[in-house]
């Protein structure tokens, strides 16, 4: 009896968002809200298959529309001194119900991911604003894309390894 009540775990509740903030190694900290995110430039997305840690299928996204984050990005000003001092800033997506997920600076900025790494605005013909969970943030590029897909984004969290 104990074996089956344990392998019946809950969803995670995920509170939806309805803005993020970016803040950390910046100049100015920032919050992007639905009706700015509806205002960039959208991107059609093709259908993604979210695969787990192992590999498995687990969801399908279908009809996705969304903003590249380095768009968003492009507003913000990082500190630094060098610009050397780059590659060692990551950026910390944090979603609504403490779920975390990591960039480096070169992912996004120096590989091909960074043509890849969305805020969804649009999905299955529904909007940002009727999401359920909102903001969502996924990489395309990742093979188990599951691991860093982000939904109730909270904040980006820009920081620099020491």
């Amino acid at each position: 009896m104990i074996l089956a009540t344990s392998s019946i775990i809950a969803q995670r509740k995920i509170t939806p968002t309805e803005f993020f903030t970016i803040n950390g190694k910046i100049k100015i900290e920032q919050v992007f809200d639905l009706a700015q995110l509806d205002r960039f430039p959208k991107i059609q997305i093709d259908n993604q298959i979210i695969y787990n840690h192992k590999g498995e299928a687990k969801d399908t996204l279908k009809n996705i529309k969304g903003v590249l984050l380095t768009t968003v990005l492009s507003k913000i000003e990082f500190i630094y001194e060098k610009p050397k001092n780059l590659n060692e800033f990551y950026f910390v997506c944090v979603a609504s119900d403490g779920y975390k997920a990591v960039f480096s600076w070169n992912e996004i900025y120096n590989s091909e991911i960074g043509n890849h790494w969305y805020v969804i605005t649009e999905m299955g013909g529904t909007s940002i604003k009727q999401l359920s969970q909102r903001i969502q943030v996924i990489s395309t590029a990742d093979l188990k894309s599951g691991r860093r897909y982000i939904k109730g984004l909270q904040r980006i969290e820009v920081n620099q390894a020491k």
